[in-house]
């Protein structure tokens, strides 16, 4: 008995360091990939492609960017989810898609398989016009779809994203109904509404300030006060709709990563966002930067999907 209790005790050990070694040659033997869930163009593709070359550079380690865009992220969190916990295999994840998802419908996937590993921004949801439209203000815009029934279209990066779920808010608190025309990604949208193929459609601030905003106008946005990027456009509050949404990116890893290489991977992004150098180039494609770590993160979540449950109970968003 003895002997074999020895036995044990030397195969565990042996399996110990093996597993140790495996840890230390992170991340060195092939890159790693970072799944983004929306296609190229958007908010969340632009936020990791400006990341990609400054967490490369504190790891030391080559990153792949895969765009797997649809279902409103669950293609790329379900990816992730199934992926070996190995350090090779992360996620952008977006809040509220990622928690109002899970309250929508059945996921192929279980949440509690995925781990947040840290909090990059928090993006106030808004709503663009053609410049051409007559459409000046969230109030016109409610009026028009009063008017028309029917008539006033608003684009989406999905259902149950921010931007779709700031539209669901907005026709509750004002009793008018739009016409959602989800897309696959913030790109879309925009192309959409510059081409008037809808009457307006949903940008986080990022998405409008960071990018050519010639042929296109906000006409408001759901934040809790106004935004350093854009000081003039007044909040949904302000214009007399109290809604608040905002978008929220961060990003995640298998729920079983080894301690050790998340708190390396963490604290490799932590200095990516304390970085002088990324923080200007965050300026510039007006990304509000809002770090969170990890377990800090996934503390509030709880809460907010609390919030998406009572949203749900009270107005649907998928019939």
């Amino acid at each position: 008995m003895k002997r074999l209790t020895t036995k044990l005790a030397l195969a565990a050990a042996a399996l110990s360091a093996s597993v140790s070694l495996a840890h230390a040659d992170w991340p060195n033997d092939r890159p790693i990939q970072m799944i983004v869930a929306f296609a190229p163009g958007g908010s969340t593709d632009v936020m990791a492609r400006a990341i990609e070359p400054f967490l490369e550079k504190e790891l030391g380690a080559d990153i792949v960017i895969e765009n797997r865009p649809g279902a409103s992220g669950e293609i790329a969190y379900t990816a992730l989810s199934k992926s070996k916990p190995d350090g090779y295999t992360f996620s952008y994840i977006n809040t509220p898609g990622y928690l109002s998802m899970q309250v929508q419908r059945k996921l192929g996937y279980d949440p509690a398989t995925i781990k947040p590993i840290v909090r990059i921004v928090d993006d106030p949801t808004a709503v663009v016009v053609p410049a051409a439209s007559e459409i000046k203000t969230l109030k016109d815009f409610v009026d028009a779809a009063k008017a028309n029934p029917g008539a006033i279209s608003y684009g989406s990066s999905g259902v149950g994203t921010d931007d779709h779920l700031a539209i669901i808010l907005l026709g509750a608190a004002s009793g008018t109904t739009f016409t959602h025309i989800p897309f696959s990604g913030a790109g879309e949208t925009r192309t959409a509404v510059l081409g008037a193929q809808v009457s307006g459609g949903g940008l986080n601030v990022s998405e409008f300030a960071g990018n050519d905003t010639s042929g296109l106008r906000m006409i408001g946005h759901f934040g809790a006060e106004r935004s350093p990027q854009l000081p003039d456009v007044p909040t949904a509050k302000e214009q007399g709709f109290d809604v608040q949404m905002t978008s929220e990116r961060g990003i995640a890893a298998p729920r079983d990563l080894p301690d050790d290489i998340t708190m390396k991977f963490s604290e490799a992004m932590k200095k990516v966002l304390d970085n002088p150098e990324f923080q200007k180039q965050a300026k510039q494609l007006a990304l509000p930067l809002a770090y969170l770590s990890g377990p800090d993160w996934e503390k509030q979540m709880p809460d907010r999907l609390a919030r998406f449950q009572k949203i749900w109970n009270e107005t649907p968003w998928v019939q």
